[in-house]
């Protein structure tokens, strides 16, 4: 677990990755056309991690000198206007990691992994 800290005069602040991509998560989900948030990838460059395939991580967060870039990977509703959706997430994203954690946001990369067709999209195809 990475600790992101922000030292103050009376003390310091220690945010885990795990906050940050909860907040990012949360906002993320907030944005209509967003069916869900996505498991990351799993990075086979660092060694294939069998006790965990990513499965309950949606966001990576990489924070340098409290500035953060984040990774959010979501599956979106069929029908959605992608560019719109991810401007919207980009935004929101960076919005609550900011008020919330105090960490600046450089950029908010957004993964499209996939479109959520429900049984009446699928009939109709």
């Amino acid at each position: 677990m990475n600790r992101n800290e922000i030292k103050g005069t009376v003390g310091s602040l220690k945010i885990s990755d795990e906050v940050i991509c909860a907040i990012a998560g949360s906002a993320a989900k907030e944005i209509k056309g967003v069916y869900s948030l996505a498991p990351c990838p799993v990075d086979i460059k660092k060694g294939f991690p069998f006790k965990s395939l990513n499965k309950d991580k949606f966001v990576k967060v990489q924070v340098s000198d409290a500035v953060a870039v984040l990774d959010v990977y979501l599956i979106l509703e069929f029908g959605a206007k992608i560019l719109e959706v991810s401007e919207a997430v980009q935004k929101n994203v960076k919005a609550a990691v900011q008020n919330m954690a105090s960490i600046t946001v450089s950029k908010v990369n957004v993964h499209i992994v996939s479109v959520h067709m429900d049984e009446t999209t699928l009939s109709e195809q």
